[in-house]
């Protein structure tokens, strides 16, 4: 998606570089894939802030995404904006009449015909699985359990590569560099996930970033002791090594549980 840079008649326009949306087909989402979406604030069931930060922001519809794909040929309707990912999102109409969102990928266009199964062509938006698809092949998309639906490589201008395959498993360089196995019978799309601009985007101003409910975050070196580690002192200065509100190093501190069943599935991990 091409960005446009505004011209810098105010302050805030300055360093403003926001995406242009040309390749947006639809402006209105469909009603009967939409749900209400209620705000947290970044509270728990119990009241207490568990994300920092997060706060007012313009209301949202969530659009229910078809992370699973359907054994019937699909067509393209349109190419729509999702406020609740980085990536954008495609209409598809099956042939029996039911209509689904799904995570468009980067060369999708209206008007496509998209196939999921095992017998199908290697081209952007069909899925099939692992065990079909061609070894250094771009898959987004992609399912950790079969059955389950796609949880990884979801993000705009992501993609992972399949580099081999096994009896039971297939190893997968993942976006963050860590190689994976994932087991042949899961579901992947084929393609990059559509919208890779918008690592580019720069929002210019404070406003912008208030839409998208995400409220200031303030320095520790401002609080005072009794809030942050940082805090306190007789001028400037953190007098310990940089850590969070909580005392947990920032930099360099693994936080991975060691003991996470699926750590064994790991076969390389990320290069810093």
């Amino acid at each position: 998606m091409p960005l446009r840079k505004l011209k810098p008649v105010t302050s805030s326009q300055r360093h403003a570089i926001l995406p242009d949306y040309k390749e947006i087909t639809k402006k209105e989402p469909e009603k009967s894939l939409v749900v209400g979406k209620r705000k947290t604030g970044g509270r728990n069931n119990t009241g207490r802030i568990t994300v920092r930060h997060r706060g007012g922001g313009h209301k949202k519809l969530y659009r229910i995404i078809d992370f699973k794909g359907r054994s019937l040929e699909a067509k393209v309707l349109s190419i729509e904006y999702d406020p609740n990912r980085t990536a954008h999102i495609a209409l598809i109409q099956y042939v029996d009449g039911r209509k689904a969102y799904i995570v468009a990928p980067a060369d999708l266009k209206v008007g496509m015909r998209i196939y999921c199964g095992e017998d199908v062509s290697i081209s952007p938006g069909n899925r099939m699985p692992l065990a079909k698809i061609p070894e250094g092949t771009e898959i987004c998309n992609i399912e950790l359990q079969p059955g389950k639906g796609g949880q990884i490589v979801r993000a705009a201008g992501c993609s992972a590569i399949l580099v081999t395959k096994g009896d039971k498993f297939a190893s997968v360089k993942l976006p963050s560099g860590e190689v994976r196995l994932i087991p042949l019978n899961c579901m992947a799309t084929i393609g990059r996930v559509s919208n890779p601009e918008h690592k580019y985007v720069s929002l210019g101003k404070a406003g912008r970033t208030r839409w998208l409910g995400i409220r200031p975050t303030v320095r520790g070196v401002a609080m005072n002791p009794v809030d942050h580690p940082h805090g306190g002192g007789e001028g400037r200065g953190k007098g310990n090594i940089s850590q969070t509100p909580w005392g947990k190093p920032t930099k360099g501190y693994k936080t991975r549980n060691p003991d996470k069943y699926s750590n064994k599935f790991i076969v390389q991990r990320r290069k810093k």
